[in-house]
């Protein structure tokens, strides 16, 4: 039976997710993750070449449950997995003596150990074959760089960027693995945040070419799955607008 080659991108029913899905659809058949149907489907209407393309429903905060919905979705499908960009994220901004036990586990679950799980299920061959040749995990500045109330985000994406690291070497030489690290992009998940028009104004200052959008990393991550990025791997590609080299005080 033949097989399709797909590139699975979580976290795609919104945000960044969803302008990597947006910009991929036009030359690769997809995998939209997400926990909301209707969203996906608005994902999918956006896309290119829509019926190349499956939905994949699933929360990874139940990590338990990911090896069997995924597997399930690749055999029903017929899909290899060529691509695997892990955009999926939670921000919970707490100072770490209001958070609570279950916040660990959620942000580490859907930042961190779905991508694990993703990934250690892509690369048996008896489920992927060896169709895998790119990861792009989307971290943060946030891994690099410390700020209030940000413990558990720059916790999960630091472990996202080890486990890139290590995996860059344990996969290759067929499966490059590499990360974008965003700075302040303007999605659903920052919203909240940049409503304070105080902080909005301190960050657009702070940033030498000003805020980011989603396209900004969807391009970066096309780059990274690429052909043209055939001898880069173990990488961490910072795109923030100047924002982690302005020492401006």
């Amino acid at each position: 039976m033949d097989v399709t080659q797909h590139i699975l991108i979580t976290g795609s029913s919104s945000g960044i997710g969803r302008e990597i899905a947006v910009r991929l659809s036009a030359s690769h058949p997809l995998i939209l993750h997400g926990r909301d149907a209707a969203r996906l489907e608005e994902t999918l209407n956006k896309c290119d070449h829509s019926t190349k393309h499956c939905l994949w429903k699933c929360d990874l905060g139940e990590v338990d449950r990911i090896e069997s919905s995924l597997t399930e979705l690749l055999v029903a499908r017929s899909v290899g997995v060529k691509g695997f960009v892990h955009c999926a994220g939670i921000l919970k901004i707490l100072p770490i003596r209001s958070i609570e036990r279950s916040s660990v586990e959620e942000t580490m679950n859907i930042n961190f150990s779905s991508a694990v799980e993703i990934i250690r299920l892509l690369v048996r061959k008896r489920i992927n074959q060896k169709h895998l040749r790119g990861i792009v995990f989307v971290s943060s500045i946030a891994s690099l760089y410390g700020a209030r109330g940000f413990n558990l985000y720059c916790a999960s994406k630091g472990a996202l960027d080890s486990l890139m690291r290590a995996l860059a070497i344990e996969l290759a030489p067929d499966v490059r693995v590499n990360s974008v690290l965003p700075g302040a992009i303007r999605t659903g998940m920052t919203d909240a945040m940049l409503s304070d028009p105080d902080l909005a104004q301190r960050l657009e200052a702070a940033y030498p070419l000003g805020m980011g959008k989603p396209h900004d990393i969807a391009c970066a991550v096309e780059f990274l799955l690429s052909e043209r990025a055939r001898w880069i791997t173990g990488q961490q590609l910072v795109v923030d607008g100047g924002r982690t080299i302005n020492v401006t005080a």
